[in-house]
């Protein structure tokens, strides 16, 4: 059932069942961690992860196109959705993108996968990156949404990339510093968080703009800012060891990113990409931050070429 002027759909779960008709819900031990996750279609495997500060369900335009040719498995990443929220330690670790990424190869095995190709936005790509470099006998191929590697980026940060994404190092702080300013007033954050600048937030289904405010939550709150304060320690130095070290993803790469996103306006994807990959191929689509919701006539079918070993090309408007 859904509210006619927010667009909730009402229960744990339910929102899920209606935007992604097909999927079926599970939920999945880990080691630190209970996933809640989709899976649904039939084929090769496929592993779709959300960024921040979304669900799974952000996947909701394209997942049912892509579950066409392939077995799409989507999860909330640990601290999100409807995925438990444990203690972060000390030291964060327990919400680093390694950690992450173990709960995924979990997931992926649970369904009796221990190879897969797999596509993340945002936070979710960070996952993706990390997974890439720690297994690389397990990812077959790995599409990065609007994102530069962690490295690459906190190495060189620039003041519109700064001002456009303050979150970075507010939620970063120490606690509860960012909790309890951004628990003042949750609503008006989740509003103010998905209004991109040149966007808006008519790209959003209103019934997926309704979850993720439904699960903005302060035990979620908490969770997103250890996974940023495990960022600017844990998985800087983690990347910084694997730069140093001269490791590369041996899997094809494929990278696309918003020319009216923070990522477009701002930094260069291509450059850092290649420092990292040698089987790259990547471009900017006109959209903002999120493609997947905005543009998925776009990004779906992309997506769809690249996991099935084809060349995506780039669309006459990009």
């Amino acid at each position: 059932m859904t509210d006619a002027q927010t667009g909730r759909v009402e229960g744990v779960g339910a929102a899920t069942a209606e935007l992604m008709p097909g999927f079926a819900i599970e939920r999945v031990k880990t080691d630190g961690a209970e996933i809640n996750c989709v899976i649904g279609g039939s084929g090769p495997p496929l592993l779709l992860l959300h960024g921040n500060p979304l669900t799974l369900v952000s996947w909701h335009r394209v997942a049912p196109m892509l579950a066409e040719h392939f077995t799409v498995v989507a999860p909330d990443l640990r601290g999100y959705g409807d995925s438990s929220k444990p203690d972060g330690g000390e030291d964060h670790a327990a919400y680093s993108f390694r950690a992450m990424g173990e709960d995924n190869f979990a997931v992926m095995r649970h369904f009796g996968f221990e190879r897969f190709p797999v596509a993340g936005h945002d936070r979710g790509a960070r996952v993706a990156f990390r997974m890439a470099l720690d297994r690389p006998e397990a990812v077959e191929r790995l599409a990065a949404l609007d994102i530069i590697p962690t490295y690459d980026l906190l190495s060189n940060v620039t003041m519109g990339w700064a001002m456009e994404s303050y979150h970075w190092f507010f939620m970063a702080q120490k606690a509860p510093f960012p909790e309890k300013l951004i628990g003042a007033d949750l609503n008006y954050y989740i509003n103010y968080k998905l209004n991109k600048k040149g966007v808006g937030l008519s790209i959003f289904d209103p019934r997926a703009f309704a979850e993720y405010a439904r699960c903005t939550t302060a035990e979620q709150i908490h969770a997103v800012c250890e996974d940023y304060r495990a960022t600017v320690t844990l998985d800087y130095a983690f990347d910084k060891a694997d730069r140093e070290a001269g490791r590369r993803i041996a899997c094809p790469v494929f990278a696309l990113w918003g020319s009216n996103s923070h990522v477009g306006r701002h930094l260069k994807p291509d450059a850092a990409w290649r420092g990292w990959a040698d089987d790259y191929r990547g471009f900017a689509i006109p959209t903002g931050h999120y493609p997947a919701e905005q543009r998925p006539d776009l990004v779906g079918p992309m997506l769809r070429d690249f996991f099935s070993g084809r060349e995506p090309e780039a669309p006459a408007e990009g």
